[in-house]
Protein backbone atom coordinates (compact mmCIF):
# COMPACT_ATOMS: atom_id res chain seq x y z
CA UNK A 1 0.00 0.00 0.00
CA UNK A 2 1.26 3.73 -0.84
CA UNK A 3 1.77 6.23 1.59
CA UNK A 4 0.76 9.95 0.94
CA UNK A 5 4.15 12.30 0.53
CA UNK A 6 1.81 15.12 -0.80
CA UNK A 7 5.21 16.52 -2.50
CA UNK A 8 4.47 15.92 -6.73
CA UNK A 9 7.10 13.99 -8.51
CA UNK A 10 9.02 16.13 -10.60
CA UNK A 11 9.32 14.84 -14.34
CA UNK A 12 10.53 17.07 -16.94
CA UNK A 13 8.25 15.79 -19.62
CA UNK A 14 4.88 14.86 -18.23
CA UNK A 15 2.54 12.25 -19.76
CA UNK A 16 0.21 13.88 -21.89
CA UNK A 17 -2.19 12.23 -20.70
CA UNK A 18 -5.65 13.84 -18.41
CA UNK A 19 -6.85 11.56 -15.59
CA UNK A 20 -10.45 12.31 -13.83
CA UNK A 21 -12.04 11.42 -11.18
CA UNK A 22 -15.42 11.71 -9.21
CA UNK A 23 -15.54 11.46 -5.64
CA UNK A 24 -17.77 12.08 -2.78
CA UNK A 25 -16.74 11.23 1.25
CA UNK A 26 -13.23 9.07 -0.54
CA UNK A 27 -10.83 10.90 2.39
CA UNK A 28 -9.44 7.12 3.45
CA UNK A 29 -9.14 6.27 -0.19
CA UNK A 30 -8.11 9.54 -3.05
CA UNK A 31 -4.37 9.77 -1.71
CA UNK A 32 -2.37 6.81 -3.00
CA UNK A 33 -5.13 7.09 -6.10
CA UNK A 34 -3.35 10.54 -6.63
CA UNK A 35 -0.27 9.29 -5.54
CA UNK A 36 -0.25 6.45 -8.47
CA UNK A 37 -0.81 9.45 -10.69
CA UNK A 38 2.50 10.79 -10.81
CA UNK A 39 4.09 12.42 -13.76
CA UNK A 40 0.63 12.89 -15.48
CA UNK A 41 -0.38 16.25 -17.27
CA UNK A 42 -3.52 17.05 -15.63
CA UNK A 43 -5.74 15.18 -13.24
CA UNK A 44 -9.62 16.30 -12.98
CA UNK A 45 -11.16 15.65 -9.83
CA UNK A 46 -15.15 16.17 -9.81
CA UNK A 47 -16.60 16.24 -5.87
CA UNK A 48 -20.33 15.96 -5.20
CA UNK A 49 -20.58 17.25 -1.62
CA UNK A 50 -18.17 15.47 0.17
CA UNK A 51 -18.52 16.08 4.51
CA UNK A 52 -15.39 14.16 5.40
CA UNK A 53 -11.87 15.67 4.47
CA UNK A 54 -11.97 15.10 0.61
CA UNK A 55 -11.52 18.75 -0.40
CA UNK A 56 -9.23 19.68 2.24
CA UNK A 57 -7.01 17.20 1.17
CA UNK A 58 -7.42 17.84 -2.68
CA UNK A 59 -6.75 21.25 -1.54
CA UNK A 60 -3.39 19.96 -0.12
CA UNK A 61 -2.39 18.10 -2.88
CA UNK A 62 -3.05 21.37 -5.22
CA UNK A 63 -1.04 23.80 -2.96
CA UNK A 64 1.91 21.03 -3.30
CA UNK A 65 1.99 21.64 -7.27
CA UNK A 66 0.06 18.63 -8.15
CA UNK A 67 -1.81 19.13 -12.13
CA UNK A 68 -5.37 18.78 -10.66
CA UNK A 69 -8.23 20.86 -11.77
CA UNK A 70 -10.78 21.00 -8.71
CA UNK A 71 -14.44 21.02 -9.66
CA UNK A 72 -17.38 20.85 -6.98
CA UNK A 73 -20.76 19.94 -8.86
CA UNK A 74 -24.01 18.49 -7.41
CA UNK A 75 -24.51 15.09 -8.05
CA UNK A 76 -26.03 14.44 -11.62
CA UNK A 77 -25.97 10.31 -11.57
CA UNK A 78 -22.78 8.15 -12.25
CA UNK A 79 -22.85 8.81 -16.08
CA UNK A 80 -23.97 12.12 -16.07
CA UNK A 81 -20.74 12.86 -13.70
CA UNK A 82 -18.14 11.08 -14.94
CA UNK A 83 -19.31 13.12 -18.57
CA UNK A 84 -19.24 15.99 -16.83
CA UNK A 85 -15.88 15.51 -15.79
CA UNK A 86 -14.63 14.02 -19.06
CA UNK A 87 -15.73 17.50 -20.32
CA UNK A 88 -13.10 19.22 -18.27
CA UNK A 89 -10.61 17.19 -19.67
CA UNK A 90 -7.85 19.34 -21.55
CA UNK A 91 -5.60 16.25 -23.06
CA UNK A 92 -4.84 14.24 -25.98
CA UNK A 93 -6.16 11.23 -24.22
CA UNK A 94 -8.04 10.43 -21.18
CA UNK A 95 -8.34 7.93 -18.60
CA UNK A 96 -11.22 7.27 -16.09
CA UNK A 97 -10.17 6.31 -12.51
CA UNK A 98 -12.25 5.57 -9.73
CA UNK A 99 -11.22 7.19 -6.28
CA UNK A 100 -10.36 3.57 -4.73
CA UNK A 101 -8.48 2.56 -7.65
CA UNK A 102 -4.54 2.94 -8.44
CA UNK A 103 -2.62 2.63 -11.47
CA UNK A 104 -0.35 -0.55 -10.90
CA UNK A 105 3.32 -0.55 -12.20
CA UNK A 106 3.02 -2.79 -15.48
CA UNK A 107 -0.34 0.21 -16.60
CA UNK A 108 1.67 3.00 -16.14
CA UNK A 109 4.91 1.58 -17.74
CA UNK A 110 2.53 0.49 -20.97
CA UNK A 111 0.53 4.41 -21.24
CA UNK A 112 2.90 5.84 -23.29
CA UNK A 113 2.67 3.16 -25.56
CA UNK A 114 -0.53 2.57 -25.37
CA UNK A 115 -1.17 6.29 -25.94
CA UNK A 116 1.44 6.07 -29.13
CA UNK A 117 -1.37 4.09 -31.45
CA UNK A 118 -2.45 5.18 -35.05
CA UNK A 119 -5.03 7.29 -35.33
CA UNK A 120 -7.49 5.14 -36.19
CA UNK A 121 -7.75 3.31 -32.68
CA UNK A 122 -9.43 5.42 -29.93
CA UNK A 123 -9.31 3.93 -27.03
CA UNK A 124 -8.43 0.86 -24.70
CA UNK A 125 -10.14 -1.79 -22.30
CA UNK A 126 -8.52 -2.19 -19.21
CA UNK A 127 -8.20 -4.53 -16.66
CA UNK A 128 -8.65 -4.30 -12.78
CA UNK A 129 -7.56 -6.45 -9.76
CA UNK A 130 -9.22 -6.25 -6.84
CA UNK A 131 -8.24 -6.39 -3.31
CA UNK A 132 -9.74 -9.59 -0.71
CA UNK A 133 -9.72 -9.18 2.33
CA UNK A 134 -7.48 -11.67 3.79
CA UNK A 135 -5.55 -11.87 0.36
CA UNK A 136 -4.15 -8.91 -1.01
CA UNK A 137 -4.45 -7.55 -4.62
CA UNK A 138 -5.29 -10.78 -6.61
CA UNK A 139 -2.36 -12.18 -8.94
CA UNK A 140 -1.61 -10.39 -12.54
CA UNK A 141 -3.22 -13.56 -14.26
CA UNK A 142 -6.35 -12.80 -12.25
CA UNK A 143 -8.12 -9.71 -13.83
CA UNK A 144 -11.76 -8.68 -13.54
CA UNK A 145 -13.17 -8.21 -16.97
CA UNK A 146 -11.51 -5.73 -19.04
CA UNK A 147 -13.66 -1.95 -19.55
CA UNK A 148 -13.02 0.82 -22.05
CA UNK A 149 -11.01 3.16 -19.46
CA UNK A 150 -8.71 5.13 -21.78
CA UNK A 151 -9.91 7.05 -24.53
CA UNK A 152 -9.01 9.79 -27.07
CA UNK A 153 -10.70 13.18 -26.24
CA UNK A 154 -13.71 13.63 -28.41
CA UNK A 155 -13.54 10.11 -29.54
CA UNK A 156 -16.28 8.91 -27.14
CA UNK A 157 -19.02 9.87 -24.69
CA UNK A 158 -20.88 8.18 -21.21
CA UNK A 159 -24.22 6.23 -22.41
CA UNK A 160 -26.53 8.74 -20.11
CA UNK A 161 -29.32 6.17 -20.15
CA UNK A 162 -27.29 3.93 -18.18
CA UNK A 163 -27.94 4.15 -14.00
CA UNK A 164 -25.31 1.84 -12.93
CA UNK A 165 -21.84 0.37 -14.67
CA UNK A 166 -21.84 3.13 -17.04
CA UNK A 167 -19.64 2.71 -20.21
CA UNK A 168 -18.08 4.97 -22.68
CA UNK A 169 -19.57 4.63 -26.00
CA UNK A 170 -16.83 5.21 -28.86
CA UNK A 171 -16.75 5.46 -32.63
CA UNK A 172 -13.72 3.66 -33.97
CA UNK A 173 -11.63 1.10 -33.11
CA UNK A 174 -10.91 -0.19 -29.64
CA UNK A 175 -8.80 -2.75 -28.06
CA UNK A 176 -7.32 -4.95 -25.13
CA UNK A 177 -4.04 -3.87 -23.25
CA UNK A 178 -2.70 -7.01 -22.95
CA UNK A 179 -0.32 -5.48 -19.48
CA UNK A 180 -1.17 -3.34 -16.97
CA UNK A 181 -4.31 -3.12 -14.48
CA UNK A 182 -5.77 -1.21 -12.26
CA UNK A 183 -5.56 -2.05 -8.45
CA UNK A 184 -9.26 -1.93 -6.61
CA UNK A 185 -8.68 -1.13 -3.29
CA UNK A 186 -11.93 -0.88 -1.10
CA UNK A 187 -11.50 -3.74 1.37
CA UNK A 188 -15.02 -4.01 2.70
CA UNK A 189 -16.15 -6.68 5.17
CA UNK A 190 -19.38 -8.45 4.28
CA UNK A 191 -21.78 -6.30 6.76
CA UNK A 192 -20.65 -3.66 4.08
CA UNK A 193 -20.56 -4.81 0.89
CA UNK A 194 -23.94 -6.64 0.97
CA UNK A 195 -25.41 -3.07 1.05
CA UNK A 196 -23.09 -1.58 -1.90
CA UNK A 197 -24.90 -5.23 -3.34
CA UNK A 198 -28.05 -4.34 -2.67
CA UNK A 199 -27.38 -0.60 -3.85
CA UNK A 200 -26.18 -1.37 -6.88
CA UNK A 201 -28.64 -4.40 -8.19
CA UNK A 202 -31.71 -2.19 -7.27
CA UNK A 203 -30.45 0.80 -9.07
CA UNK A 204 -29.46 -2.17 -12.15
CA UNK A 205 -33.24 -3.83 -11.90
CA UNK A 206 -34.82 -0.36 -11.82
CA UNK A 207 -32.45 0.75 -15.03
CA UNK A 208 -34.31 -2.51 -16.87
CA UNK A 209 -37.03 -2.24 -15.70
CA UNK A 210 -37.59 1.57 -17.00
CA UNK A 211 -36.28 0.49 -20.69
CA UNK A 212 -39.56 -2.31 -20.52
CA UNK A 213 -37.26 -5.48 -20.22
CA UNK A 214 -39.25 -8.23 -18.79
CA UNK A 215 -38.46 -10.70 -16.34
CA UNK A 216 -37.07 -14.16 -17.53
CA UNK A 217 -37.13 -17.40 -15.14
CA UNK A 218 -33.96 -18.68 -17.18
CA UNK A 219 -32.42 -15.66 -16.27
CA UNK A 220 -33.71 -15.63 -12.92
CA UNK A 221 -31.96 -19.58 -12.11
CA UNK A 222 -29.05 -19.52 -14.27
CA UNK A 223 -27.41 -15.55 -13.93
CA UNK A 224 -26.41 -16.38 -10.31
CA UNK A 225 -24.20 -19.31 -10.96
CA UNK A 226 -23.12 -18.59 -14.47
CA UNK A 227 -21.80 -15.55 -12.92
CA UNK A 228 -20.05 -17.43 -9.80
CA UNK A 229 -18.55 -19.75 -12.63
CA UNK A 230 -17.18 -16.94 -14.66
CA UNK A 231 -15.62 -15.57 -12.22
CA UNK A 232 -13.83 -18.38 -10.30
CA UNK A 233 -13.12 -20.60 -13.07
CA UNK A 234 -12.36 -18.32 -16.39
CA UNK A 235 -11.25 -15.11 -13.80
CA UNK A 236 -9.61 -17.26 -11.87
CA UNK A 237 -10.69 -16.35 -8.47
CA UNK A 238 -9.95 -19.99 -7.65
CA UNK A 239 -6.36 -19.50 -7.10
CA UNK A 240 -7.17 -16.97 -4.16
CA UNK A 241 -8.53 -19.66 -1.84
CA UNK A 242 -11.46 -19.06 0.21
CA UNK A 243 -11.12 -14.71 -0.23
CA UNK A 244 -11.19 -15.98 -4.36
CA UNK A 245 -14.70 -18.22 -3.28
CA UNK A 246 -16.35 -14.86 -0.96
CA UNK A 247 -16.11 -12.57 -4.23
CA UNK A 248 -17.37 -14.69 -6.67
CA UNK A 249 -20.06 -15.66 -4.87
CA UNK A 250 -20.83 -12.17 -3.89
CA UNK A 251 -20.62 -11.59 -7.36
CA UNK A 252 -23.21 -13.94 -7.89
CA UNK A 253 -25.49 -12.34 -4.89
CA UNK A 254 -24.96 -9.07 -6.58
CA UNK A 255 -26.69 -11.47 -10.13
CA UNK A 256 -29.29 -13.18 -8.02
CA UNK A 257 -30.70 -9.54 -6.29
CA UNK A 258 -30.86 -8.03 -9.92
CA UNK A 259 -33.11 -10.98 -11.71
CA UNK A 260 -35.10 -11.13 -8.49
CA UNK A 261 -35.87 -7.09 -7.94
CA UNK A 262 -36.68 -7.21 -11.53
CA UNK A 263 -39.33 -10.02 -11.23
CA UNK A 264 -40.69 -8.65 -8.16
CA UNK A 265 -41.42 -5.35 -9.87
CA UNK A 266 -43.03 -6.57 -12.41
CA UNK A 267 -45.05 -8.57 -10.33
CA UNK A 268 -46.40 -5.86 -8.63
CA UNK A 269 -48.20 -4.60 -11.56
CA UNK A 270 -50.36 -7.34 -11.88
CA UNK A 271 -50.66 -8.64 -8.57
CA UNK A 272 -50.67 -5.85 -5.35
CA UNK A 273 -49.78 -6.72 -2.02
CA UNK A 274 -53.41 -7.76 -0.10
CA UNK A 275 -53.99 -9.38 2.91
CA UNK A 276 -56.47 -11.28 1.79
CA UNK A 277 -56.30 -13.49 5.27
CA UNK A 278 -59.95 -13.16 5.83
CA UNK A 279 -60.46 -15.35 2.84
CA UNK A 280 -58.07 -18.40 3.91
Amino acid sequence: MMHSRIDPARTTSPLALSVFIICKNEEAYLSNCIESLAGCAEIVIVDSGSTDGTVPLIRRYIAAGWPIRFFEEAWRGYAGQKQFALDQCTQGWCLNVDSDERLDGPLRDALPRLMAVGADVVGWKIARRPYLIGYGYTPLHVRERKNLRLVRRGAGAYDLSQAVHEGIVTHGIVRKASTGSLLHYRPLRMDEQILKENHYSTLKADQAYNTGRRPNAWSLVFSSPIYFLRLYFLTGLWRCGTSGFIEAMTGAVYAFLTQSKLHQRHALRYRANDDDSQSR
